[in-house]
């Protein structure tokens, strides 16, 4: 599929899904863009500290997390496609301390393909998506990163 970004309307509605969720709210997310490929997120430390003073590893998870899921919806929007999509599993690699805003994004992995995922959804009304997630720290290292598995269902 030729990638292409979506319109402000699109990001919008998915900030309001975000926000609709009261667990989701307090983490004070921002959709920061898609490039088409790839969403970033945005939550201020200061909502996700913890008593060490630098980002709480839930909250580092739930961004990456959100941030596949918006992802994966995004697109199955772009393509024109209701679908319920759901996280299956995910492995997260801590690898250091964040003392700054959390910024978190997600991509498909390299070895998969929108084109495949949405062939399957449209013969088997299912799919399943690997995506790559982290969060950089401010010297462009990585804090987190996590490869996480969803699913998609087309709804009938």
């Amino acid at each position: 599929m030729h990638q292409k970004t979506v319109d402000a309307a699109a990001l919008a509605r998915l900030a309001e899904q975000f926000r609709s969720m009261p667990p989701v709210a307090a983490l004070q997310l921002r959709v920061e863009g898609f490039d088409g490929g790839c969403l970033r997120l945005h939550a201020p430390l200061a909502a996700n500290i913890n008593d060490k003073g630098c980002a709480f590893g839930g909250s580092l998870v739930s961004l990456m997390t959100l941030a596949g899921w918006g992802v994966v919806t995004l697109h199955l929007q772009q393509a024109g496609l209701s679908a319920d999509v759901f996280v299956a599993d995910m492995q997260v690699r801590y690898r250091a301390p964040l003392f700054d805003d959390l910024q978190a994004e997600a991509c498909l992995a390299d070895h998969q393909s929108w084109d495949a995922a949405l062939a399957r959804l449209h013969e088997d009304g299912r799919a399943d998506l690997s995506l790559s997630s982290r969060v950089r720290l401010p010297d462009g290292g990585i804090a987190v990163e996590s490869t996480a598995r969803y699913v998609a269902r087309v709804k009938r």
